[in-house]
């Protein structure tokens, strides 16, 4: 959820980058790709989000079988409320929170390159440019696009994710305090607000259950598991071949080592992968009780 800092930048702290190893290959280096702040706040995200998912799917579709059994297990329809709200607002602190961090790295410490440039989430003509070089190498008839530090995927996640928190929250909080909301619109706001929480809420889970997976975790490069936001950091390898501008354009400048990490923790990339997994599994059977229902 929150952008990366430049490359140069790590979180205060962050572990010091590791000196390389003496004979270090392409596929035994490693290097920082995301502060462990940015991984707390994707933490928080997921974690929040699934659950988010389970509870406000469940209210969905509340007269089917799964879901009245799935509440009679927590303690009835109105405990399920409870833990939707609760999560909510946690979700909402992190959301408010990368705000406020974008806003002071923007307008306080003057980073513009979050804005525009090679370090920005914000689309670009390059991203378009990509998108259809993506298409051609697909199809055999062009070489395989050279990414950036992000691609034109990663990009349209997190304004997928951005839109749907503003579109959501907005919608939810206008039902959780209707009589407040009610003195200052419409009532039929509200019967508005009914529509788009539910129908953006569960097109952003089937987005996140099955494009988000895909593009993240299950495509050949990154399958069965990409583990980079978990641990913070990718072997020169995946780094030289997922964003190779990135990585010449630092090697050019001579920056890249300024980003050299050590390995992580053998248990820590096992822990990141069961719950890797676990989400995976759980977004899936979500998806899959969520369209039979639906259809």
């Amino acid at each position: 959820m929150t952008p990366p800092r430049p490359p140069l930048e790590t979180s205060p702290g962050a572990a010091q980058p590791a000196p390389a190893p003496a004979g270090a290959t392409p596929s035994t280096g490693y290097f920082y790709r995301f502060s462990p702040g940015q991984r707390l706040l994707h933490a928080t995200l997921f974690t929040t989000f699934l659950g988010l998912a389970l509870t406000g799917l469940t209210l969905r579709f509340s007269e089917a079988r799964w879901a009245q059994a799935f509440a009679q297990v927590v303690g009835g329809f109105r405990a399920i409320l409870f833990f939707h709200k609760s999560l909510a607002l946690i979700l909402t602190a992190a959301f408010l929170l990368h705000l406020a961090i974008i806003l002071r790295r923007v307008f306080l410490k003057r980073e513009f390159g979050l804005l525009w440039g090679p370090n920005s989430l914000v689309p670009q003509p390059k991203d378009f440019l990509d998108l259809g070089s993506h298409f051609r190498w697909f199809l055999g008839l062009g070489p395989r696009p050279r990414f950036d530090r992000f691609t034109y995927w990663e990009k349209f996640d997190y304004w997928a994710v951005f839109w749907g928190m503003a579109v959501i929250g907005i919608s939810g909080y206008s039902m959780w305090f209707a009589p407040f909301v009610s003195r200052l619109l419409p009532g039929s706001w509200l019967n508005v607000a009914l529509l788009l929480h539910g129908d953006e809420a569960l097109l952003a889970a089937w987005f996140i259950f099955s494009i988000h997976f895909f593009n993240t975790h299950l495509r050949p490069g990154s399958f069965p598991m990409d583990t980079v936001i978990f641990t913070g950091r990718l072997t020169e390898r995946e780094f030289e071949e997922k964003h190779p501008r990135e990585y010449a354009r630092l090697k050019a400048e001579g920056r890249l080592a300024d980003l050299r990490a050590g390995p992580a923790q053998p248990w820590f990339v096992v822990a990141g992968k069961i719950i890797g997994f676990a989400a995976i599994a759980i977004g899936f059977v979500l998806l899959v009780l969520t369209l039979y229902s639906f259809f």
